[in-house]
């Protein structure tokens, strides 16, 4: 899939000001950020096996069968690719008391009262733990370490033209909505305008501070 996707333009209420043809890349981008990539993702994921062995036990025991999560993302210069993490919810969709399924799935998945979620998966999204397996999409050049967080493809059907800027450069573990503006209560598709402005100026300095920031939140539980 490429930007020649038709799309909605009712899911964004202004246009953001911003061209739709990328920067050239940098050198640091063409080359640097994917040594990046390769070299922490590599040796994270290594020391991470145990972790993710315990954790696949965890969701398997609770969960049964059907341990990693694929879901269809859109991904570097719009084309899909199904991205993986651990299985934190049961498998049945509805409730007898509520749909939470929807279009603003992102804002009610994420509710402490959301019934799907398992006492595993909860304690894998407190700490991230679920992330884990898209470590080897970044390996595979699915993704980077840092960059806009990729969206579902019914989403993205309903974007701006000018926002498939984002599409650009790799999508990313974590960046500026995951540090910055996550807990604000904004949805991902209300932020374009940091993703644009990440894509606008991708630095080594920018990514080398998202991913402390990143690892500090991590690190203090919130």
């Amino acid at each position: 899939m490429s930007y020649a996707r038709k799309l909605d333009y009712s899911i964004v209420d202004k246009p953001a000001p911003l061209s739709l043809v990328p920067p050239a890349p940098t050198f640091y981008q063409r080359w640097g950020k994917r040594m990046l990539d390769v070299t922490i993702a590599s040796v994270v994921l290594m020391v991470a096996l145990p972790i993710m062995a315990v954790a696949a036990l965890a969701v398997r025991i609770s969960l049964g069968r059907g341990v990693v999560y694929r879901q269809r993302r859109v991904g570097y210069r719009g084309y899909d690719f199904e991205m993986m993490k651990f299985r934190t919810m049961k498998h049945c969709r509805r409730t007898q008391q509520r749909d939470w399924s929807g279009p603003e799935r992102r804002q009610t998945h994420k509710s402490t009262h959301d019934p799907r979620h398992t006492t595993v998966g909860r304690v894998l999204r407190k700490t991230s733990l679920d992330e884990l397996p898209q470590l080897i999409h970044v390996v595979l050049g699915e993704m980077s370490l840092v960059g806009p967080r990729p969206e579902i493809s019914e989403v993205v059907d309903r974007y701006r033209l000018r926002n498939h800027i984002r599409h650009s450069v790799r999508p990313g573990l974590t960046g500026a909505w995951q540090t910055e503006h996550r807990g604000s209560g904004k949805m991902l598709h209300e932020c374009f305008d940091v993703d644009i402005d990440y894509v606008k100026n991708v630095t080594f300095r920018r990514d080398l501070r998202y991913l402390t920031q990143t690892i500090r939140v991590l690190t203090s539980g919130s």
